[in-house]
């Protein structure tokens, strides 16, 4: 069984800047991808950014050069820094990973969500 556990949400003023966290454990073979998608009320699901082993992070066009992206390959773990925050970031920021326990077949799991609200 994995686990995808998130931390770093909060209320935060627009131009602040927040540092998402999220940890991957249990029965793990290896990871492809770690990423970010986000959910604002009524809006689909999207992507905020990912990255695949072995390739250079993607990020949704409304988020490049704010926020970047990356990964502790060590300890199973995937970063979001968030600068320069804009009123359109508030959302529930949900982990996504790539999993696979036997090196055979892969899963999507997600985290449990983390919310983000940025406001004055």
């Amino acid at each position: 069984q994995v686990r995808l556990v998130e931390s770093g949400g909060g209320l935060v003023q627009p131009g602040g800047s927040l540092r998402l966290s999220c940890a991957a454990s249990g029965s793990i073979f290896s990871i492809t991808a770690m990423g970010w998608y986000r959910q604002a009320p009524g809006k689909q699901r999207e992507l905020v950014a990912n990255i695949i082993s072995g390739g250079s992070p993607n990020y949704a066009d409304s988020v490049k050069g704010r926020f970047t992206i990356s990964r502790n390959n060590t300890k199973n773990t995937v970063y979001l820094q968030m600068n320069r925050l804009l009123p359109e970031d508030t959302a529930v920021y949900y982990c996504n990973s790539r999993i696979s326990s036997t090196g055979r077949a892969w899963t999507d799991y997600w985290g449990q969500g983390t919310q983000v609200t940025v406001s004055s």
